[in-house]
């Protein structure tokens, strides 16, 4: 099915199913420990050995010699592979750096080696015994210094690098009321909960890999590159994840390892990366440097508005992409963006929830902010001055839908906005109270979608495709979406995910998961419905599908009774037009938060949090508002804590653990409150829906900065706003 022109009415906008606050249906499994994650799977009659990894000690060099023979005489010792063992092999198309094979060392805990044995601890006492030779060489670790060297990419993740509409300088220069500012914001980890983390196991050529993967596809062809084998030998299965956050969009190492490792075991081997090889041997957010400028007339109208980013990665790596939203969030007729790319020898860079759009916020979302101070507007009215229903750089193109100044009206005034007060003037005790604003923002992407859907004649509906649940609730918005299509209730559907068997989706990742992946099975269901009307003799355009019956005319068949003894199947992909080329769409919002800071320590307390989301047909609110509260739990830990410190000496990230690298907890954390706005999109899908989880995150962590100001007078640009940031101005607030 190709999505080319607007939806209309469908069976979907009946919402007997879809749109409704069910439970999840994978929940009872999780809470009761019965989901079985990628390191637990296992083969009684054949039991799992052990790999665990070695990783490269310097950051960048060359390896001369590995010396194993103290690590293969070492108890319980089944096996070493090392990467000069394997040699140069093909790099996946995803991966910046290469994760297995050769000689060549690109950034510290590198694989070089997995030690197989029968025991975990045995395993890991002999990775301790390999020896390894280097020859260590000089590497650029250091963001601000290698800023002069950057250079202009061919692209920003398929986005031009630049742009540029009238004339920016000249306006910038003639404003009457102007801002320029640099904001920077640091490198992070995922730091989700699960390790990365796979099972091996060969039959002949071969191989079945339990894994943790948010892209089953991507990983599978990624896989059979790297390993050298056809990827239709390949067999990967990942049905539950603990957590991604971007950082299991790409094939990591512990597959690679574990692949490895069973070869030369001849057996099963499982491989879990410990903590700090999550920070330093698989993918990052990269650190900004930020320079925005901003002008206006003094009736708040911008007249310029100007964005450049800098960030570090490997030779060839990925920007992080933090000026795309400022080329669509305001109105302004003279603007320039610009990215930049410095080459770091650090650990690579990619895609952390929200890429872009999230760092790009904590920075543009501040400086808005300081602009609104300058006009002497509040910071809610500038921004509603400001709004725009067309694409700002293509004024001939609107948006599909768009309701920003709603989000901001509607969460002032629940909130209670009015009461703000000016900096350093709100106290209660020792604590110095403030609220902060910022617009959430973030781009509704889809990607091709396949899934096949079969109906026994027990009136059961199984759903098969290959998309992942990475937390957020897919196992039972495809339900939802099937029971709709199907006319039955959520306990008559099945859905089985993660298994590369079943059709391609568009998997987990970059907010495009939930749209795409039922506008597959809608599609799937479409062919479905047509084979049982078919079947039946039904005139297919009137058929109605409801209460586990298909009834047309005068006719009613139970659902059941029309599969026969054999079933009926429907398989479709989902396949995109050109609607994003002539509509912008886009998802919106606006976060507010309440902070307290402490007079003497300058320690920041969060006191309340409101989000406010308009992201077309939300299909389940209970787990769109369980994605939104993660969201916004994650924003405080980039606002208040989140930082990966860089040993800019030897070339590693030095707190690569959960005691140094310091996430939220749920004391951190007070009551959330999120609002939906109630919307539909037809131009999205036919859903008519749009992505939520990473439109949580956006945003949030500037708002959060905007309320330490309101409460201390303290502006931090650069996060996170720790307290030694703000302790320097508190005596005089004090």
């Amino acid at each position: 099915m190709k999505f080319d022109t607007p939806a209309t009415t469908n069976p979907i906008d009946q919402l007997k199913v879809v749109g409704q606050p069910i439970q999840r249906i994978d929940g009872q499994l999780k809470t009761t420990g019965r989901a079985m994650y990628a390191y637990e799977w296992h083969d009684q009659t054949t039991p799992c050995a052990y790999g665990y990894p070695v990783g490269a000690a310097v950051a960048k060099g060359q390896i001369n010699e590995i010396d194993v023979a103290a690590a293969k005489k070492s108890p319980g010792v089944i096996a070493v592979v090392t990467t000069l063992d394997v040699g140069e092999r093909g790099k996946g198309k995803f991966n910046t750096a290469n994760l297995f094979g050769g000689s060549k060392i690109q950034h510290y805990h590198q694989a070089i080696a997995v030690v197989v044995a029968e025991t975990f601890e045995q395993a890991r006492a002999a990775a301790a015994l390999v020896k390894v030779d280097y020859t260590a060489e000089e590497g650029v670790f250091d963001l601000t210094a290698a800023v002069r060297d950057s250079v202009k990419p061919k692209d920003a993740g398929g986005a031009p690098t630049d742009s540029a509409v009238g004339d920016f300088d000249a306006a910038f220069r003639e404003a009457a009321v102007t801002l320029e500012e640099t904001y920077k914001t640091p490198d992070q980890s995922h730091s989700m909960m699960e390790p990365h983390a796979s099972i091996a196991a060969w039959d002949g050529d071969e191989l079945t890999l339990w894994t943790s993967s948010q892209m089953i596809d991507w990983w599978r062809s990624d896989l059979a590159t790297t390993l050298g084998v056809d990827k239709e030998k390949i067999h990967l299965m990942s049905p539950f994840i603990g957590g991604g956050f971007g950082g299991k969009l790409f094939l990591r190492v512990d597959a690679v390892l574990a692949a490895f490792g069973a070869k030369a075991a001849k057996r099963p081997v499982k491989v879990a990366l410990p903590r700090p090889f999550m920070a330093n041997n698989t993918t990052h957010r990269p650190a900004t440097s930020q320079r925005i400028r901003i002008g206006a007339e003094k009736n708040g109208k911008i007249t310029a508005i100007g964005h450049e980013s800098w960030s570090g990665d490997q030779p060839g790596g990925q920007l992080e992409a933090a000026t795309l939203q400022t080329r669509l969030l305001y109105a302004g007729e003279n603007r320039m963006t610009a990215m930049r790319l410095a080459t770091l020898d650090l650990p690579e860079g990619n895609a952390m929830r929200a890429p872009g759009e999230a760092p790009g916020l904590m920075a543009l979302e501040i400086a808005m902010d300081e602009m609104a101070e300058k006009l002497g507007l509040d910071p809610v009215e500038f921004r509603i001055i400001n709004d725009t229903q067309v694409d700002p750089e293509k004024p001939e193109r609107p948006f599909s839908h768009r309701d920003l100044n709603g989000c901001l009206k509607l969460g002032a005034e629940t909130f209670g906005w009015n009461g703000r007060g000016k900096p350093g003037t709100r106290r209660e005790g020792n604590w110095l109270i403030g609220t902060g604003v910022a617009a959430a923002f973030r781009n509704n992407m889809v990607l091709p979608s396949g899934a096949r859907v079969r109906l026994d004649n027990e009136g059961i509906v199984t759903v098969e495709t290959d998309m992942t649940d990475i937390g957020t609730g897919s196992y039972t918005i495809i339900a939802q979406t099937a029971a709709e299509m199907m006319g039955v209730t959520m306990d008559k559907v099945a859905v089985q995910l993660g298994d590369s068997r079943f059709p391609v989706s568009a998997g987990s990742g970059g907010q495009f998961g939930a749209n795409s992946s039922t506008s597959g099975v809608y599609a799937a269901c479409v062919k479905l419905r047509e084979a049982i009307t078919q079947k039946l003799g039904f005139n297919s355009e009137d058929a109605v599908f409801e209460g586990g019956q298909v009834r047309s005319g005068n006719r009613s068949v139970p659902l059941a009774g029309s599969a026969g003894p054999e079933g009926l199947v429907g398989e479709d992909t989902m396949q995109w037009g050109n609607l994003t080329e002539t509509h912008q769409q886009s998802t919106f919002g606006a976060h507010f938060v309440e902070v307290g800071v402490d007079v003497a320590t300058g320690e920041t307390r969060i006191r309340r949090m409101l989000a406010v989301c308009a992201a077309g047909r939300i299909l389940n609110p209970i787990t769109a508002r369980s994605q939104v509260i993660g969201a916004m739990t994650m924003g405080v830990g980039g606002a208040l804590t989140e930082e990966l410190a860089v040993d800019t000496r030897r070339g590693l990230f030095v707190n690569h653990d959960l005691a140094g690298y310091e996430v939220p907890v749920h004391a951190d954390i007070p009551h959330q409150e999120v609002i939906f706005m109630d919307e539909t999109d037809p131009m999205s899908s036919p859903m008519k829906a749009k992505g939520i989880g990473e439109l949580g995150l956006c945003g949030v962590s500037a708002a959060i900065a905007n309320a330490i100001y309101n409460a201390t007078g303290v502006r931090a640009r650069h996060y996170p706003v720790t307290l030694d940031k703000l302790i320097g101005g508190l005596p005089e607030v004090a």
